[in-house]
């Protein structure tokens, strides 16, 4: 196992930045998990962590070694792809065995690797078979066995489970953190899925157009993004967002006026602001509800989505270009041309200021 630390890392393909002045530090033994949108560089930061692409600028250590210069080969990394990348004419045990017997390993040692990588991955009873033979979830167990056999000090995932349903994304993803778990060693994950970024990390980047957006551990980024950016990326179903105006604010909170001369109180800290400004207004779908009688903040249901254990209600209301995405239990008797009132509390209001930096927050929000 081995701890990773990027000091000020560039990387610019001709006059295009890639990655900006990254600094960054992974502990010993930590299951750090990338995200971004495309063309954020998060799968660049992962092939120069691996060698596969040269840094412009800065330097990269592997526990103890400076490897900037070093071909993969010697990085002490193993690295899972998108695709499987399989021999096709080789079975399951064969594919496991491939890279030890390309390094001239005792075949005592190879067989003893590949089949304690099979019972672990639990691929024991698959040895014996081919790729084609196999669904894509086995394949994939396949290609991250072939990485453990190698016993490197830190595993790199870029998108594995991109190619698979969603069933097995979520089987495969959970196999992968028990994987964690069981080995303790070093594991930086790409993707492109916030939702296995959040169910997943110990800690989580964000990347932007090349930059850190935020870093830290999944309930902080959820429940405190830095950055409107932030903010609208992770959540499944996404915040919803108002323009609004800042009225007053003091210690205890601020008062804020929507379109339409609606008034709300946003439990952050505004004092920073000058009062008159435009700020934006942020709420997560489950920490609305629905408000009786004249109170709360006015709409009309544009569409109503039924999953089975809840509803995701899309709300027109002034001041917000895209309808607010409300989570209501599945028995609300909402239907689509209703005008309906949403119950939003003080805490559950995120505000950003004109350049798109989040207010400190004074508490963590609770449901409606």
């Amino acid at each position: 196992m081995a701890a990773i630390r990027l000091q000020q890392v560039h990387k610019t393909f001709g006059e295009v930045a890639v990655l900006e002045r990254v600094d960054l530090e992974i502990a010993d033994g930590e299951l750090f998990v990338c995200v971004g949108p495309s063309g954020c560089g998060k799968s660049t930061l992962l092939r120069l962590i691996a060698g596969l692409e040269d840094v412009t600028a800065g330097e990269i250590w592997i526990g103890d070694t400076r490897v900037t210069e070093r071909p993969p080969a010697d990085r002490g990394i193993a690295m899972v792809f998108q695709s499987y990348a399989l021999y096709p004419h080789m079975n399951v045990y064969e594919n496991l065995a491939f890279g030890l017997r390309v390094d001239r390993d005792d075949p005592a040692e190879i067989d003893r690797r590949v089949r304690d990588a099979a019972q672990l991955l639990e691929l024991g009873p698959l040895l014996e078979r081919l790729p084609r033979q196999l669904s894509g979830g086995q394949r994939q167990r396949v290609a991250i066995g072939r990485a453990i056999t190698r016993q490197p000090k830190v595993f790199l995932f870029d998108e594995p489970l991109s190619n698979l349903d969603a069933g097995l994304r979520a089987q495969t993803r959970s196999e992968i953190a028990k994987l964690h778990r069981r080995l303790g060693t070093t594991m930086i994950y790409v993707t492109h899925d916030q939702v296995e970024a959040m169910t997943l990390a110990d800690r989580i980047l964000i990347l932007n157009d090349g930059a850190v957006a935020q870093l830290g551990d999944p309930r902080t980024i959820y429940h405190r993004p830095c950055n409107r950016f932030v903010a609208g990326f992770i959540g499944s179903p996404r915040m919803s967002f108002l323009e609004a105006e800042l009225v007053s604010a003091d210690a205890s909170g601020a008062e804020l006026m929507l379109a339409g001369g609606v008034r709300v109180q946003a439990a952050v800290d505004a004092r920073g602001v000058a009062s008159g400004s435009r700020v934006s207004l942020g709420v997560r779908p489950e920490q609305m509800g629905l408000a009786s009688g004249t109170a709360g903040v006015p709409g009309e249901v544009e569409r109503v989505e039924h999953l089975g254990d809840c509803s995701l209600v899309y709300v027109a209301t002034a001041g917000s270009r895209e309808p607010l995405v409300v989570r209501l239990e599945v028995d609300s008797a909402t239907r689509r041309g209703d005008a309906i009132r949403l119950a939003v509390p003080a805490a559950a209001w995120h505000v950003f200021d004109a350049s798109g930096a989040a207010l400190p927050r004074l508490v963590m929000p609770e449901s409606p």
